[in-house]
Formats: structure tokens, sequence, C-alpha cells
């Protein structure tokens, strides 16, 4: 059992899972989410990871009843939840932006919810100072949205979320509009403010470094369309597309075409030998993945390939250097630790490691 800090006991909940069964929405004729099928548990961050217009927040308002399906079922904790309304769904939503009411105190903010559920007195002040104590907000109860910093007023509508002590928890991008230093602060602390609570939780994000930081299970979307989904390091690590590898990369991953011939892959004038494991593989035209920090301005640690290119866009960023350059027909990105001098405009030769190369059939799949 948990307690609120000299609160009532709070009710434990059993494990739960929220349940997607071939649900699509449909706005205006056009399909914004396609055929998608999900299991979504409690006990880790489930992860919503892709571009702006990929569908996230679509799924989100779907799983949450603010939109309606156009066809499919939504389960929660063996339940069908479809034709629920919000309120009935007991949920909890947190957008990037702050939404909390602004002729409120904290304190009745983060009450809202709980009193529109006719809990008791006593409840509600248990509730409140558990979601305070956790979120370092009771020296500012009293104070009103316009009184806070943005990360406060973010820590409150989060605050809200744990005291409610909803079924499922939706986090839509909450932290986009933070700067770095509140979004770190923050990030660190979500895994912590959820766990135990027996809530699915459900975060957005167009960040890859954000989902793996998180941990989890994470559904990389794209189109409306969920492109692959699992342990978040696993499909990091072994994506099954293409598509999968582009939206689990930032900066972008690097990408090109191949032939295999003579036990050597050759990337028009660049060649290497062909890995054991890949030596099964008929010749012929493959494409080829491999991320920026596999492809380094100097050899070695594994990178040993050299790739020359015209270097455009340089970025300097504490302890990394990245440069874009132009390989063939493709643009590629290099990342590498430390301060590395470029000159734009300039041939500069990077090196690739091919032990972390990932390959693919030209039409994306990922070759075993």
């Amino acid at each position: 059992m948990r307690t609120g800090r000299d609160g009532p006991k709070l009710k434990e909940r059993h494990d739960m899972a929220l349940e997607l069964k071939n649900v699509t929405k449909v706005v205006s004729g056009q399909t914004h989410i396609k055929d998608t099928t999900l299991v979504l548990q409690t006990g880790h961050f489930n992860v919503l990871l892709g571009e702006t217009g990929a569908g996230k927040t679509s799924l989100i308002k779907l799983m949450a009843g603010l939109d309606a399906v156009a066809s499919g079922q939504i389960v929660m904790d063996g339940q069908d939840i479809t034709k629920l309304s919000t309120q009935q769904r007991q949920i909890s939503l947190v957008h990037q932006f702050f939404v909390n009411y602004p002729h409120m105190t904290v304190f009745e903010n983060i009450a809202s919810p709980l009193r529109v559920a006719g809990m008791s007195k006593s409840e509600i002040e248990g509730r409140v100072a558990e979601a305070t104590d956790i979120l370092k907000l009771g020296p500012m109860l009293k104070r009103r949205p316009h009184e806070l910093s943005g990360g406060q007023q973010q820590r409150t509508a989060l605050a809200r979320a744990i005291a409610k002590d909803s079924k499922a928890v939706f986090l839509d991008e909450p932290l986009a509009n933070l700067d770095y230093k509140l979004r770190e602060e923050l990030r660190e602390m979500l895994p912590e403010l959820f766990a135990g609570r027996g809530a699915v939780v459900v975060y957005a994000t167009s960040e890859p470094e954000e989902a793996l930081l998180l941990g989890g299970e994470t559904a990389l979307m794209d189109d409306g369309y969920v492109r692959q989904f699992g342990k978040t390091a696993e499909i990091y690590r072994d994506p099954v597309t293409l598509a999968a590898a582009m939206i689990f990369s930032d900066p972008p991953i690097n990408s090109s075409k191949i032939r295999k011939a003579a036990g050597k892959f050759n990337m028009g004038n660049i060649a290497w030998d062909v890995p054991a494991k890949y030596s099964s593989l008929v010749d012929g035209e493959y494409k080829i993945a491999i991320r920026p920090h596999h492809v380094l301005p100097f050899e070695g640690h594994g990178a040993t390939v050299p790739v020359t290119g015209t270097v455009g866009v340089t970025e300097l960023s504490g302890s990394e250097s990245s440069a874009h350059f132009v390989f063939g027909d493709n643009g590629w990105v290099s990342l590498a630790h430390g301060v590395h001098p470029y000159s734009r405009g300039e041939d500069h030769t990077f090196y690739l490691n091919p032990d972390e190369c990932l390959y693919f059939t030209l039409d994306g799949n990922r070759v075993a």
C-alpha cells in the first residue's frame, strides 16, 4: 500500500494493460492512424517516438477518448472502453503546454480532479501532499500559475496527474517547451514519479535520445503507422526496417546503395570485406545504414573504411563535433567526441566502422 504524507492510504492497483486492437482514425476521408495493434503495459514507460506529424498526438487522443476511433477496439484492464468518455476512462493527460487553471492556486489546480471525483477533504489533502512532496512544490501551494516559472507550471500539471491516481497517464511531449536544464531535471524524475503506481504510462517524444533515456518499450511511428514496437534498447540496436532505423536516429542515420560481389561490399569506389555473417547473401544490390557516431573524422576505434566527402554545415556542441558532408549523391553526417576543425567546402576523409553497418534490401527490409 502507498500512503500520502500524513494522509490516508492510497489504494494500490494491480498491474494492467491498455490494448489497441486494429484501431484506425479517419478525418475528412483521410486516414490519420492506420491499422494499429499494440499492448501497452504497466511497470515501465511506453514511448511513442516519431517526428512531428507522425501520429503520436493523434494516437494519444484516441487512447484518451478525445477523438473517436473509425474502426477497431480499445481495451483497458480487460474492459472495452472504445465508446467511453474521457472522464469514464480514468486517465490523466499532460501536454507540452502548461495547462493549469489561471484563477486557481497550485493546491487547487492539483486538487481539482479529486474534487470533481467527490473525494473527501482528508483524502484530497493526502494525495496533494504526496504529489507536491515528490515534485518539490510545497512552498508554492498558495501561488497562482502566473507566479510560477515554466518548470514549476509543468510540475504542477505532473502533480495533478500523480494525485489523480489514474489508470493511464498520457504525457504528450511534456518537456518540449522547457529550457535544457529543466528538461534534464524533470526527465530524470519522470520514471521515479510513476514507478509502482499501477498505471499505464505513455510518453510521446520526437527525440530518440529521450526515448533511450526513458527506456521501457518504444513504438516507432511514421505517417500514422507503428513501424516497430519493443524494448527500447533492443529496437535501437536492431531496427527491422530502414524506416525504423531512420526514426530512431538523431542526427539522421547515413545511408547509401551498395553492391555485394566477389566477397566485397562496394559503395561507389569504396570496398570492404563482407563480414562472415553476411557471406551467404546473394550477390547484388542492397542498402547500407550507419549512425553518425560510427563515422569518424579519424581512423581508429574500428572505423577503418575511408569515405571522402565535401563538408557543408558543421556544429560544435560542448564536447562533440558534427560535420554534414556530401558523399556521392547522399548527404552524410559524422559525429565525434572532441573538437575537430572543419572548413566549409573542403574535401575531408572520414572513416566508417563496417562492423556497425546495418544492411537492408532495396525495399528497406533488414537482412539477417
